[in-house]
């Protein structure tokens, strides 16, 4: 599985928590959704590369307030069949749902990982 994940906790600020395997996945993350800085909802097909972003779906909130919101660049085989927010979350969500729920109240968050 190949993904870029950045989302931010309840009291820790943005930070990519998977980087894909790539070195530096700001620069992915910032290609892929350039022009999409204000929509809280977002699928856009960018060649072999998917961005995709959705709030919370349990409807977690940071300290100040703020719903979470989950932003993926997915690649590779993990991008193929995706043709819409809807089934994109569907795969993705339960991918990651078990380990944002162990980190997100958490002080600070875990290095980021492949």
């Amino acid at each position: 599985m190949s993904l870029i994940w950045a989302t931010r906790g309840k009291s820790w600020g943005f930070r990519f928590l998977r980087s894909g395997g790539s070195a530096d996945p700001l620069i992915d993350y910032e290609d892929v959704f350039s022009g999409l800085d204000d929509q809280s909802q977002a699928f856009r097909r960018l060649g072999d590369r998917v961005a995709l972003r959705f709030t919370d779906p349990e409807a977690r909130k940071d300290a100040a307030g703020r719903p979470i919101p989950h932003e993926f660049v997915l690649t590779g085989e993990t991008a193929k069949g995706m043709s819409s927010l809807e089934k994109a979350r569907e795969k993705i969500w339960p991918l990651v749902a078990d380990e944002y729920a162990k980190i997100w109240d958490q002080p600070s968050p875990p290095a980021a990982r492949d």
